[in-house]
């Protein structure tokens, strides 16, 4: 029998309202990628190149620390991983959750919240960087994506 995940990483609060959402269209789990040190407004200022969230994406090899994880990721078949997009891809925190599980038999499908922004190379990024992944394309999602929507989607995947 198949299992899902919904893994998400929410700086403001709009990730996790449409990750709350997929978890239910999916009937999926709920995981949230809570970073160690938590950001702060400052943090995610991308105005200033000073900023902890633009020095973490400036540099490729940046790895957030992460104060939760998942005890067995491989009772999952398939795993959504949800995200802002940050520079035109995924947080470097995601970069430090595709890189501390192995993936071999999960399928992982990348969702992201932007205000304009696509996924970009996220998935394939994803890909590079988690052992074993079979990471999709995945979805930019609107924040205000209706289960409805969600549930279409989600059946043309799983």
């Amino acid at each position: 029998m198949s299992k899902t995940l919904v893994a998400y990483f929410s700086a403001s609060g709009v990730t996790k309202r449409v990750a709350e959402n997929l978890a239910k269209a999916a009937g999926a789990d709920l995981f949230e990628i809570v970073p160690k040190e938590i950001y702060t407004n400052e943090d995610l200022n991308w105005m200033d190149k000073k900023s902890r969230s633009s020095v973490e994406m400036n540099d490729r090899n940046s790895r957030p620390a992460i104060s939760s994880e998942i005890e067995d990721i491989k009772q999952y078949t398939h795993v959504f991983v949800g995200f802002p997009v940050w520079w035109y891809r995924e947080p470097s925190i995601i970069d430090t959750f595709m890189e501390s599980y192995d993936w071999n038999g999960i399928t992982v499908i990348p969702f992201c919240t932007s205000g304009g922004s696509g996924i970009g190379d996220s998935g394939k990024n994803m890909g590079a960087l988690g052992k074993g992944s079979k990471v999709l394309a995945g979805k930019r999602l609107s924040s205000s994506a209706s289960e409805k929507e969600l549930s279409a989607w989600v059946s043309e995947l799983l």
